[in-house]
């Protein structure tokens, strides 16, 4: 048996997330500490007892979601459950921070710092209004990656996340997601959804945050991953620092690919996957893209003693 740890992106937060792992775990509190002082901010204040709303603004809900990943992940080694059970360790979106952290190649702090800084930039890159991002339901990758083509008439449209066989997210000018919505009904989509999302992410409008990004990560030393890591851009293992820092500056701008990232590490016999944070939105995608594939999701201390006693 294989398994692969695989860490939440935006959407998964939810006030008062890895409270109770905090309250249970001493090393899981000492996670949203470290998060506390890196930030110089209570954050940890915002996730339990906060506003959702304020929770959800992107330069908050990304590290926060790391945070809950890693506190998740430290409750599970308080338990005896460590980096050596995995295989691989892969994030969506942002979850690749935590991936990275969970493998040891980025610190907490410097992570926290990190998602705080691409919460920014992602939003400012693109004035509000100006940019959206739309689900495309019951068309896979290749189809609304045409659609996407065919929407964009000299705006930018693409398709950003290749989540599972039957959603795929486009993202780009409001009015060009818009037409492709249109567009994909008519090639017959089950649904297509606007997003209640912020900024366009995960495209080309993304540049001037791509940039502020190189350079942060320029700034911050990443060590070789204890465990491979599987980046969103590529879709297959990774062990080269240098790399890995550069794939989260291109992942700014390009393509979240995990619905081959999940069949790569299949087919490097990954068996199940284990969802570390908040929500289990990754276990639903993964069953949609192997049912052969095992999940697991690991958030709450019932979910940690529940591995332990497994």
């Amino acid at each position: 048996m294989s398994i692969a740890f695989v860490f939440p992106g935006q959407g998964a937060q939810t006030i008062g997330m890895g409270r109770a792992l905090a309250d249970a775990y001493p090393a899981a509190r000492a996670v949203f500490d470290e998060v506390d002082d890196a930030l110089g901010e209570p954050l940890s204040q915002l996730i339990w007892e906060g506003d959702q709303d304020a929770l959800t603004l992107t330069q908050n809900a990304q590290p926060a979601l790391m945070a809950t990943s890693m506190a998740a992940l430290r409750a599970l080694e308080a338990e005896g459950i460590g980096m050596d059970r995995a295989s691989f360790v892969a994030g969506h979106s942002l979850g690749e921070y935590a991936a990275l952290c969970a493998a040891g190649a980025l610190s907490v702090a410097d992570a926290a710092r990190l998602l705080r800084t691409r919460g920014q930039a992602m939003q400012e890159a693109v004035p509000v209004g100006i940019g959206a991002m739309a689900a495309i339901l019951g068309l896979d990758f290749a189809a609304v990656t045409a659609v996407a083509e065919e929407a964009a008439q000299g705006e930018v449209c693409q398709a950003a996340n290749d989540n599972d066989p039957g959603q795929v997210v486009v993202s780009g000018h409001k009015a060009a997601v818009e037409r492709a919505c249109e567009i994909a009904k008519a090639k017959g989509a089950k649904r297509a959804m606007l997003l209640p999302v912020s900024a366009p992410f995960h495209c080309a409008l993304m540049a001037p945050a791509a940039d502020v990004m190189a350079e942060a990560l320029g700034k911050v030393h990443l060590n070789a991953p204890s465990v491979t890591v599987v980046p969103n851009v590529r879709a297959q293992g990774c062990d080269d620092a240098d790399v890995l820092r550069g794939l989260l500056v291109d992942q700014v701008t390009g393509s979240v690919r995990w619905r081959e990232s999940v069949a790569w590490m299949a087919g490097q016999g990954v068996t199940e996957m284990w969802e570390i944070g908040a929500g289990k939105a990754l276990c639903g995608m993964i069953r949609r893209i192997d049912r052969s594939i095992a999940t697991r999701a690991v958030g709450t201390p019932d979910d940690v003693i529940a591995v332990r006693d497994a």
